[in-house]
């Protein structure tokens, strides 16, 4: 058997298992999200159904509460541990809340990991970052600079207080500021991922800094109802809003220059890798530090000491190239 891993490719080996029959039932795999109706989420279910069409015995359950509560997340949790789901892919909105629930799953021989927005690591086998924390603090921040070339003041508009992802972004973010001098952090607020809240927390920044030059918005809800409070105040052109949209979303915020520039991972890759990296655990790939987990075509998660892995860089979307990707994500 050695022979043969070593002659396969990480893909072929996942196909391999296929072939000789080691699956024989349906997976069942839970794509847990953090709100129901969030488009980042609907095109990682997209990924979650390439990957389970391709893998052949996968059936996805799609599922998450009506709003980012840690609360909800826990009755769809215990609501899956009923059902008797194979394995649970998660995208948390508190790290600590969720765990113990989580824990339960695990306890009860149900696959575990968590995707996007990470879980205590008691309460997950393995966690997938769409990208790299610091790289991403990095890209949210030169996005604003890049069209600063005089500094200025920005501000941060995140989702929720508690939400993994964000806060550790935010966090790299800030540890890169002295790399863009004259770039100047006034103020970081909490639109909890919702369009209301985050429009009115977006007028608020614009209304407290009259210097403002960007709103910095990690979170796709945010950043879309922070170009449409700039539109709707007359700014564009004296703010840029800038950080992680999606295409789709984006696409008239580009048109109109409230956003000059955003990034954004695939989330139709993110949801495919997970989904990848649930099933191969699942089926008793050993999620350990220094492990080399399978994820389709998006080549292999390798783990680090705490168990976590990167899947891929962000990707800028400008004039450019946002026509080619609107219709898509």
């Amino acid at each position: 058997m050695s022979i043969l891993r070593k002659a396969l490719t990480t893909a072929a080996l996942a196909t391999a298992l296929i072939a000789n029959g080691a699956h024989a039932e349906t997976k069942r795999i839970a794509l847990v999200v953090k709100a129901l109706g969030i488009g980042f989420f609907e095109a990682a279910n997209k990924g979650a159904e390439e990957a389970a069409k391709e893998l052949g015995d996968v059936e996805i359950i799609y599922t998450g509460p009506t709003d980012t509560t840690a609360e909800g997340q826990i009755e769809v949790i215990n609501s899956l541990i009923a059902q008797g789901v194979d394995a649970i892919a998660i995208s948390a909105n508190d790290p600590d809340a969720v765990a113990p629930a989580l824990k339960k799953a695990m306890e009860r021989g149900i696959t575990v990991i968590s995707w996007d927005s990470g879980v205590a690591k008691d309460g997950r086998q393995m966690h997938l970052n769409p990208s790299s924390s610091a790289l991403i603090g990095n890209t949210i921040i030169k996005l604003a600079a890049d069209h600063m070339p005089d500094g200025g003041d920005v501000a941060i508009l995140s989702a929720t207080s508690t939400s993994t992802n964000q806060n550790i972004w935010i966090e790299e973010a800030t540890k890169v500021l002295p790399n863009y001098p004259g770039v100047n952090l006034v103020a970081t607020v909490y639109g909890d991922d919702l369009a209301d809240k985050s429009y009115r927390e977006a007028q608020g920044l614009i209304q407290t800094y009259p210097n403002l030059k960007a709103i910095i918005a990690p979170t796709t809800v945010g950043i879309l109802a922070a170009s449409q409070a700039v539109t709707d105040a007359g700014k564009i052109g004296s703010i840029n809003v800038t950080g992680l949209g999606l295409p789709s979303e984006m696409a008239g915020a580009v048109e109109s220059g409230a956003t000059v520039s955003f990034a954004i991972w695939n989330p139709i890759d993110l949801g495919y890798a997970a989904t990848m990296l649930a099933y191969n655990i699942s089926n008793g790939a050993k999620a350990e530090p220094g492990a080399s987990i399978p994820m389709g075509r998006m080549g292999a998660a390798t783990l680090d000491d705490n168990n976590e892995a990167a899947m891929s860089d962000p990707f800028t979307y400008d004039k450019s190239n946002i026509e080619e990707f609107k219709s898509i994500f």
